[in-house]
């Protein structure tokens, strides 16, 4: 699906933000008074409309904007956190006695606080708790214990999916996260403020917002947090003094502190906004401080997010295990099988469910390719091949009929590190293999048969300046495309007896985060070899680049692939090796599939696997022919 317009502002603006979010920039005004029946509460929200949502002692309450309670949940509560999604208000706070926490339904129009399906009671004891909305709409919650431990959840309907989880610092009492950077900010009491990478994908980063004194400006460690605009507020530990960061590139840069004297005890003090004031709460209720404030509120792109039909099973290894993907075609559809590569193990076959069928214990594969119905003298063979990295060798498997794969041969290549390859099959016949090496060299070799024995022969070599990997043979016309992982993709003869200069196809930039990794050829059954799509991994940015197969090479568009709740798949990152194929594999896959290797498998973590992709979804989301 494609990030509307309104979706955007929904990201950038949360609810405690709604107020900054007019063009990105908070403009200066006096401190409006706050009302009086808000003094009592411990935590409160501005909600649509000019009401409150407020939460004390007694439990949780609606207020309309000229003051009078609507609705309220009696409840000992603690850690409110809201987010608006149009007229709609999200609001999720833990429940004091059990920690559990409850999200609530908002109805501002109504005037009505609904209680929606409860989360799991944690199994550690919650300090802190915050609220996320993700470029894909969904709803995440933050759960930080005071020992470090954490999770992300998930919601989306009455479902509740633990998607990670997280190692973050002790003593943890405010958190915060900002939706349109995708950034979390943890506040640690005798320390200062950490940010983090909200989205599960991917592995993640760390950075130093604030520390406290002698490391940084913050006296006693840091307290409450509120996101602005492209930046944050924090009270340090003492709740005397109140400190702005804006944050530019990887850089956090800290305004002049304000006094502020709230006379609370440590950690006691809570942020909250309103239009363009802070609301500050200290011993005597809640005060409200103008905010001089010219931050930008920070998005990132917006690109098409698709959900995945499938997933394999995991990997049995740990780690950086799965690597790269191949698809093998039945004469009955839903008999394909989908061979993987295991980094740490060998070679892995699975079924278009992702059951695994086969497991060949082979040793370190790291690329794998097929190509079938090889004419081979009077027999006709389907074959994939895989880089073997424990001797450097090219490993070649025969493919019966039922999918059934078995080692048919292995040949030195005198490569000091084999890495990636992908198989060419010209027209006249027979298939041929490009091997890579890490320094950059490419080898090409024709494969025969003579007999039931296999053989390779060199047919020639060239080298790139550096570390290549992902490949694939455009066998229509005759081109092999290239990845070199940090400058871009390339694209040269794949006729060895006629070879051309390497020609630049799309340089790392604006599409194309690098690495480059896996690649593949999507074109229609019987369709004319000036057609076709060159699907890319942009592993930097865990996104996908789909561009014309033909000069000029036309960018068509860039998706990702993100949660599918009601199956219990995630979404994929820093994505190795992927495959596609245009045959109708039935159902969802009528127009093909795409098979992607994910680097993070969350839902919760667990090791590595492939996602299955309906490519009838790429083709919707980025309006291809």
């Amino acid at each position: 699906m494609m990030i509307s317009n309104t979706m955007k502002k929904t990201v950038l603006c949360s609810a405690l933000l709604a107020a900054f979010c007019l063009g990105g920039i908070a403009q200066a005004a006096p401190a409006a008074a706050v009302p009086s029946f808000t003094q009592e509460a411990e935590e409160l929200a501005r909600l649509p409309g000019g009401g409150w949502l407020t939460l004390d002692k007694q439990g949780l309450h609606l207020f309309n904007a000229a003051g009078q309670e609507q609705d309220r949940i009696a409840v000992r509560a603690k850690q409110l956190d809201t987010r608006i999604d149009g007229g709609k208000v999200l609001a999720v706070f833990l429940e004091a006695d059990t920690q559990r926490p409850l999200p609530v339904s908002v109805n501002v129009q109504a005037g009505k606080l609904v209680k929606l399906s409860p989360f799991p009671v944690p199994t550690f004891s919650v300090e802190a708790s915050c609220l996320y909305r993700d470029a894909q709409q969904l709803a995440h919650l933050f759960l930080i214990g005071k020992d470090g431990q954490a999770e992300q959840w998930v919601m989306q309907g009455e479902q509740r999916s633990l998607v990670r989880k997280l190692a973050l610092p002790p003593h943890a009492k405010h958190c915060r996260a900002d939706d349109g950077a995708r950034r979390l900010l943890v506040s640690e009491s005798n320390m200062g403020v950490w940010a983090y990478d909200a989205d599960s994908e991917g592995m993640g980063k760390r950075e130093v917002v604030a520390l406290r004194k002698p490391y940084g400006q913050v006296d006693g460690g840091a307290g409450a947090l509120a996101v602005l605009p492209g930046g944050v507020a924090v009270l340090d530990g003492k709740a005397d003094k109140l400190h702005l960061y804006t944050h530019q590139g990887d850089t956090w840069t800290a305004q002049p502190a304000q006094a502020v004297a709230l006379n609370v005890r440590k950690g006691d003090s809570q942020l909250a906004l309103d239009k363009d004031s802070l609301l500050l709460r200290g011993k005597n209720g809640w005060q409200a401080r103008s905010l001089k404030w010219t931050g930008k509120a920070e998005t990132q792109p917006a690109v098409a997010i698709i959900a995945p039909q499938a997933q394999t099973e995991p990997m049995a290894r740990q780690g950086d295990a799965a690597d790269d993907p191949a698809i093998w075609l039945s004469s009955n559809p839903a008999d394909a099988r989908i061979l993987g590569t295991n980094k740490k193990q060998g070679l892995l076959v699975y079924d278009l469910q992702g059951k695994q069928t086969q497991l060949l214990e082979v040793g370190r594969l790291n690329n794998v390719d097929v190509r079938q119905n090889i004419q081979f003298g009077g027999s006709k063979v389907d074959l994939a091949v895989a880089t073997q990295r424990d001797d450097n060798s090219m490993m070649l498997f025969t493919i019966n009929a039922g999918g059934e794969v078995a080692e048919a041969g292995r040949f030195p290549t005198g490569l000091k590190s084999i890495y990636g390859m992908c198989l060419y099959q010209p027209a006249s016949g027979g298939v041929q293999a490009f091997i890579n090496d890490k320094d950059g060299t490419f080898q090409q070799y024709s494969i025969g048969l003579e007999g039931n024995k296999f053989s390779a022969t060199l047919l020639r070599s060239f080298k790139v300046d550096t570390q290549p990997e992902g490949c694939v043979a455009d066998d229509a016309n005759a081109r092999l495309f290239l990845g070199e992982e940090t400058r871009g993709v390339w694209t040269t003869s794949a006729d060895a007896a006629r070879p051309d200069a390497l020609a630049m196809v799309l340089p790392v930039g604006p599409h194309l985060t690098a690495d480059v990794e896996g690649m593949a050829i999507y074109r229609q059954p019987g369709a004319k070899a000036n057609t076709g799509y060159l699907i890319v991994s942009s592993q930097g940015d865990s996104s996908y680049v789909v561009l014309d197969a033909q000069a000029p090479y036309k960018v068509r568009g860039r998706f990702k692939v993100g949660f599918n709740l009601p199956a219990g798949i995630d979404g994929t990152s820093e994505t190795d090796g992927l495959d596609v194929t245009s045959a109708n594999l039935g159902g969802a896959y009528a127009q093909g599939m795409l098979v992607i290797q994910d680097g993070y498998k969350r839902l919760p973590d667990g090791p590595q696997n492939f996602k299955y992709v309906a490519w009838a979804d790429v083709a919707k989301a980025l309006k291809l022919d």
